[in-house]
């Protein structure tokens, strides 16, 4: 036995424990007493359930919907195993299915979470309208919530109990229906009826644990990450928690099982054979020095002319010249800009030299535009603008289309 270490029993263990409907408000949002009458006996969990109106309406609409839906995915109906993940800053709650203890979970439906309390981070206080985030089971079905139906998680767990609050930790959060909270995970009407029958199922073939894990973020995707990353920045507390809540997250995105996670005598999480955290190193975009560009004082430039600057060819040459330059720029586009047009001036000096390149509108991307005129400054000598029969200098202004499409 390690010392100072408790198991949290909801994650791989199939108990005995029988929870049903609690009896009155107790503080938990029902909208009346869950009573059966002593004419009847249910006989199952799923019969107990049907006795009272609301998850009877809902198994009459749904059930069908739901093997169907069983049945597209190949799924087996119903479920013997369920577990359910929830994102709180990408809103959304996944659930995952199974049939035999060994087996690997498979996703069945991700539902968006419609409304958020709170922010990143766990929940510590009574009134505090957080979101706990940690490692959870499902302790309550709750047939007359009043906000429809609502499946009661048990927070605070072992780790909530040391961390929070002693005295006013807070209490009943559920999973529910009718899209407000104040610190549960609401998602619509029409989603939590199936998800209630999908967990009455689970519960009737004796799951009496069902495991609910709450993160802070999808620890896969980069915009979450970057997001938790600066949150976390100048708080080690958090960063420590969200590291040990990502261990978790890991190992079920490689094994598809549940990690056993274990507390220890400070509330820590601490997951069994965690998953090598791959440590992403930002990438800080060394800003390059601007482009040194061939720059020349004209005091003299010439509105009209009579004969224009000239590019060796002719202009047919000149426009072959540029398009073959917007197809080799292609590559310095910015992200997610797939076609630039870039207006480009210059000024052809009396020695035909072109010089004083500038782009004038189409992108303020400071790399393109240099790449840019580096490569046009390297263009051939022209014959310069003729007024009066001596060369002058005259301004150019010319479109590049640079495009990927």
């Amino acid at each position: 036995m390690i010392k100072g270490l408790l198991a949290v029993l909801f994650l791989s263990i199939i108990g005995s424990q029988v929870i049903v409907a609690q009896n009155g408000n107790n503080g938990r949002r029902n909208s009346g007493p869950a009573s059966v009458s002593s004419n009847s006996s249910p006989k199952t969990f799923i019969d107990f359930q049907r006795t009272f109106p609301r998850p009877d309406e809902s198994f009459k609409r749904k059930e069908d919907t739901l093997q169907k839906q069983f049945a597209a995915k190949k799924l087996e109906w119903p479920a013997k195993y369920l577990y359910i993940r929830s994102f709180k800053y990408d809103s959304q709650l996944e659930v995952w299915v199974k049939n035999e203890m060994n087996e690997p979970f498979k996703l069945f439906k991700t539902y968006k979470v419609c409304a958020l309390a709170g922010s990143m981070g766990p929940k510590r206080m009574e009134g505090d309208y957080q979101v706990p985030e940690g490692f959870y089971y499902i302790n309550e079905f709750n047939p007359r919530s009043e906000y429809y139906l609502s499946l009661g998680i048990n927070y605070p767990n072992a780790s909530d109990r040391i961390l929070s609050d002693s005295l006013r930790p807070g209490s009943a959060i559920y999973i529910h229906g009718s899209c407000v909270t104040v610190g549960c995970i609401p998602i619509m009407d029409s989603q939590i009826d199936e998800l209630y029958i999908l967990a009455a199922h689970a519960k009737n073939q004796g799951q009496d644990y069902i495991p609910v894990h709450i993160f802070p973020i999808r620890f896969n995707v980069p915009k979450s990450v970057t997001y938790l990353n600066t949150l976390t920045k100048d708080d080690n507390t958090l960063k420590r928690f969200s590291e040990n809540l990502e261990d978790a997250f890991n190992y079920f995105e490689k094994h598809k099982k549940l990690p056993v996670i274990f507390i220890n005598d400070k509330g820590e999480y601490s997951v069994n054979d965690p998953v090598k955290r791959v440590v992403k190193e930002e990438k800080v975009k060394v800003k390059k020095p601007r482009a040194q560009l061939r720059t020349r004082h004209i005091s003299v430039l010439a509105d009209a002319v009579h004969t224009w600057p000239e590019y060796p060819g002719g202009g047919t040459v000149f426009m072959q010249y540029l398009d073959k330059l917007g197809k080799e720029m292609t590559e310095f586009l910015p992200e997610g800009v797939k076609k630039v047009y870039a207006q480009v001036e210059f000024v052809v000096d009396t020695d035909g030299v072109p010089v004083n390149f500038k782009v004038l509108k189409g992108t303020k991307d400071e790399e393109l535009i240099d790449e840019l005129l580096i490569r046009m400054e390297k263009m051939e000598t022209w014959k310069p603008a003729i007024l009066h029969k001596k060369p002058v200098a005259k301004k150019m202004i010319q479109t590049v289309t640079i495009s990927a499409e």
